[in-house]
């Protein structure tokens, strides 16, 4: 008989058991690992069901939730906040199927306004669907050279620019130079920050799978930081921030390249450009660098709202708000933020 249990944060045998199971299941991500729990509560103060099921003693599913009740943006329970994958990860449909009964029956006690599962591939037709997401994955080819001339030529040029201006990577061993770049960055875009300490909490619960590559000018100056997640042979960009320079450096198309060339030489497998909005800026630059979509499927169980929420920058409504942050001072922002974002998940 399958049970579903609850992973208690304290309980570090059965964590590590886990994340030995989300390691070795296909339709696991990076987002499946165990150390979310700690993020998510310790630094957002949200509640935490990380869902598993067991028999005889073995791990046969996962299914990592987090319960915001925001007055914001609605009380919802997700798989997962603050991430871009999600859902339940398992050996077969019928454990699958017993993770997502229990947490549906969470939800119901709970009294959230929705269940989201943030699934890579479709489970419920019935329910409805986000379809504004999609994700951009490719190969790495095994030689740097093989990658350069994969990259289409426009944006090859751009990449060939940032050499040519002579700029250079490098592996931050803090969020520093990042967090500086990247809350400049969405402060300009009308949007909050995370908390540094958010930064700061994923380099030490995933170590060398958190890792900061910066871009500088000859001068030492950092133009452009991305960090991101290493999980099995893939590597994924997850947040980025740019200086306004940036742009005449060609920095950005530099970073994206020099993350590539360094991960070929790491021996990963797959570039994973991560999630964008159809229709956005970073939808087009990732489609230029010869990346094709692949929708996601955000499936909600609505319970007590009659359609799909839509807590994001596209929404009409966040248009003064976005304006209006817009025209803040950063240091106001930067402290503001947080308390915003948390709610968002």
């Amino acid at each position: 008989m399958v049970s579903v249990k609850y992973l208690q944060p304290q309980d570090t045998a059965t964590a590590a058991q886990w994340d030995a199971f989300v390691f070795a299941c296909p339709q696991a991500t990076f987002f499946h690992r165990s150390g979310w729990q700690r993020i998510v509560r310790d630094i957002y103060r949200h509640d935490t069901y990380f869902l598993y099921a067991e028999e005889s003693g073995q791990i046969l599913g996962v299914l990592p939730l987090g319960h915001v009740n925001s007055w914001l943006f609605g009380n919802s329970l997700t798989s997962l906040p603050f991430a871009v994958y999600g859902g339940v990860a398992a050996v077969s449909p019928h454990v699958a199927d017993a993770l997502e009964l229990e947490a549906q029956e969470l939800a119901k006690r709970l009294g959230v306004a929705h269940l989201e599962l943030r699934n890579v591939n479709p489970r419920h037709p019935e329910w409805p669907t986000q379809d504004l997401y999609v994700t951009f994955r490719k190969e790495i080819l095994p030689e740097e050279e093989s990658n350069m001339l994969a990259i289409p030529r426009k944006q090859r040029a751009m990449v060939r620019k940032g050499i040519k201006n002579g700029l250079v990577s490098e592996i931050d061993h803090t969020v520093d130079r990042f967090f500086a770049l990247f809350s400049d960055n969405v402060h300009r875009h009308g949007t909050p920050a995370m908390p540094k300490k958010y930064f700061k909490a994923l380099q030490a619960e995933f170590g060398a799978d958190c890792e900061v590559l910066t871009v500088v000018a000859p001068d030492g100056r950092p133009l452009s930081s991305v960090l991101s997640f290493y999980f099995r042979d893939e590597v994924l960009p997850y947040y980025a921030g740019d200086d306004e320079s940036a742009r005449d450096f060609a920095a950005n198309d530099f970073k994206y390249w020099e993350l590539m060339r360094r991960a070929c030489a790491r021996g990963i497998k797959v570039f994973d450009y991560g999630r964008s909005k159809q229709g956005t800026g970073p939808y087009a630059f990732k489609k230029n660098w010869g990346f094709e979509p692949t929708p996601l499927h955000y499936e909600y169980c609505l319970y007590k709202r009659d359609a799909i929420p839509q807590n994001n920058p596209n929404n009409a409504k966040y248009k003064l708000m976005i304006n209006t942050w817009r025209r803040m001072p950063i240091s106001l922002a930067n402290w503001l933020g947080p308390f915003v974002v948390r709610n968002l998940g």
